[in-house]
């Protein structure tokens, strides 16, 4: 009897096994659906996304559904990142601007809002470093680097903040550095503006909060940028170039022992900007493979 059963159990299973193998054959089956991407019909500004962290950050937030607006002041640049995006199936806008001119950022904010409809996340990142002792930094080029790296996060979450307070929140992501903390020489004009950047999150993290906005900071340590191809002598290869930034890693950040990719702080972005974080506020986030942790 017990036999019997078994056996009438095991035809049974077997007939469900050949019935879902003639639905595929014959295309019935429910294909597989699309897991929800994060970002699906969420609408997102980057400043300084032409290339580095926020040229990772646009292509990733796109990646993930958002429909994203960015600026940048090398147009070239700016069209190459947006069709790449564009033929990867995402959805992106490039708009050139400067950070430093308030016209500029209030009209590329107010511009992406009017054409995808809203706001809920910004992520403002443009920044610049001009590395000097500090007697030897000009005027000119202190006030360039507090212009880009301090007055443009402000003017931009100036812009972008009526936005989200009247869509009901958002969050504002601002690249800091893990140089607020532990700096280096030469670094002083840089160091300053992004301690700067520190006090401007915390601050608008308490005057935004009751309104369902959360702002904090991603603090890199170094990363495989601009910032640092810009420092590259004349006359080394590429191959010697290669070399001095792995060697540099190696000697200068404690724990993982290597520079880090955009790609990196992008996906720090897209995870701090979820609804993962959403306890996350007033702080800078360090994230710069234990180089702070050796000092």
């Amino acid at each position: 009897m017990v036999s019997g059963e078994l056996g009438r159990r095991a035809v049974l299973s077997g007939l469900a096994a050949g019935a879902a193998g003639l639905a595929l054959s014959t295309g019935q089956a429910a294909a597989t659906p699309r897991p929800q991407r994060r970002y699906e019909g969420k609408v997102v500004v980057i400043t300084g996304a032409t290339s580095g962290i926020g040229k990772a950050a646009a292509i990733a937030f796109a990646r993930e559904g958002a429909k994203v607006g960015f600026c940048g002041r090398r147009e070239p640049l700016g069209r190459e990142v947006e069709r790449d995006i564009r033929r990867a199936g995402g959805e992106a806008t490039y708009v050139k601007a400067d950070v430093r001119v308030p016209d500029q950022v209030e009209s590329f904010v107010d511009g992406v809002v009017r054409k995808y409809g809203g706001l809920h996340v910004a992520f403002n990142n443009a920044g610049i470093q001009l590395p000097k002792p500090l007697h030897e930094t000009t005027l000119e080029e202190w006030d360039a680097t507090a212009e880009t790296n301090t007055r443009g996060v402000f003017l931009a979450m100036k812009y972008e903040l009526p936005h989200m307070i009247r869509g009901g929140g958002g969050v504002i992501l601002a690249t800091g550095s893990a140089n607020e903390f532990g700096t280096r020489p030469g670094l002083a004009s840089y160091s300053a503006s992004k301690a700067t950047v520190g006090s401007l999150v915390r601050t608008a993290a308490i005057e935004y909060g009751p309104q369902g906005i959360r702002v904090a900071a991603i603090s890199p340590g170094v990363t495989e940028t601009g910032l640092v191809d810009a420092r590259r002598p004349p006359g080394i290869t590429d191959e010697q170039w290669a070399q001095f930034k792995a060697e540099y890693g190696r000697a200068n950040v404690d724990g993982l022992k290597r520079m880090a990719k955009p790609e990196e702080m992008a996906s720090v972005a897209l995870a701090l900007a979820s609804p993962d974080f959403s306890f996350l506020t007033g702080t800078s986030v360090v994230v710069d493979g234990g180089m702070l942790a050796g000092l």
